[in-house]
């Protein structure tokens, strides 16, 4: 005997049930955006531009992206256009295809005010593809180069002060990738590999949080395989940059008559 399909949700569908009612209202929308009911690029604008305001990105960039072609190249709105597209893109995580629209930005409307904008949200874009610091660095240090060259072009910029601020963060990125590395072979007792990342960081990223944990491990490490002269010549950076990590740096501490650190 066959049994009856309860008709009603079961209580983990019940749960999802407006999140998926949602999602299904949202794409059917998008769906029914259609760049061909608009006679001109103008209609065509204000309709992309108007759901792009409502929130509504999967709508939005397929008017932008039909803008793209249709525009004259010498439209200014092309870069907001454009622009525009990119945000929808990063809105839906999609980065790399966010650089690129980004990039068009910055290149070929390179007089625009968006364009230093344009490059900021380049740089975030790659920021967020290197999700790990302890993996590849690749998408980092183009995050980098997108927001060396920011400051280059558009020193005065709104976004270049935003871009020196994402420098930081990177920077920091850089140094905690560079020290667990370091960390890594330290574990494993391979000392001499511990020592050219520990050094790393102290001589690339000095104002770091990981510089004085570097250095402290640099002093561990000179002592452990017996190098007192550049344990010693750690200590004295130590104490002399980062004072407060002195305490626990206890090479030093024990070799304080010897090395003169009083």
């Amino acid at each position: 005997m066959r049994m009856k399909r309860d008709p009603r949700p079961t209580p983990r569908l019940r749960v999802l049930l407006p999140a998926l009612v949602a999602t299904f209202a949202l794409v059917a929308c998008s769906a029914r955006f259609d760049p061909g009911q608009y006679p001109t690029p103008e209609a065509l604008y204000d309709a992309a531009m108007a759901k792009y305001n409502d929130g509504d990105c999967n709508a939005a960039e397929i008017g932008f992206a039909q803008l793209a072609f249709e525009l004259p190249t010498r439209d200014p709105r092309r870069a907001e256009v454009r622009f525009y597209m990119a945000e929808c893109l990063f809105d839906q995580k999609r980065y790399l295809e966010a650089t690129r629209e980004y990039r068009r930005v910055s290149d070929q409307h390179a007089q625009d005010s968006l364009a230093p904008a344009a490059l900021l949200r380049a740089g975030e874009a790659y920021a967020k593809l290197w999700r790990r610091v302890e993996l590849d660095a690749t998408y980092g240090l183009s995050a980098l180069t997108v927001l060396s060259e920011l400051l280059t072009r558009y020193p005065q910029s709104q976004a270049a002060a935003d871009a020196r601020q994402r420098i930081a963060e990177l920077n920091e990125g850089f140094a905690r990738k560079e020290y667990r590395t370091g960390n890594y072979y330290f574990r494993l007792k391979a000392y001499d590999s511990a020592i050219i990342y520990f050094r790393s960081v102290v001589a690339n990223w000095p104002q770091s949080e990981a510089a004085p944990e570097a250095l402290l491990r640099l002093v561990q490490a000179y002592d452990r395989i017996g190098y007192e002269e550049d344990m010693r010549d750690m200590c004295t950076q130590l104490q002399r940059f980062y004072p407060d990590v002195m305490a626990r740096a206890e090479p030093c501490v024990d070799d304080t008559s010897s090395s003169g650190l009083r």
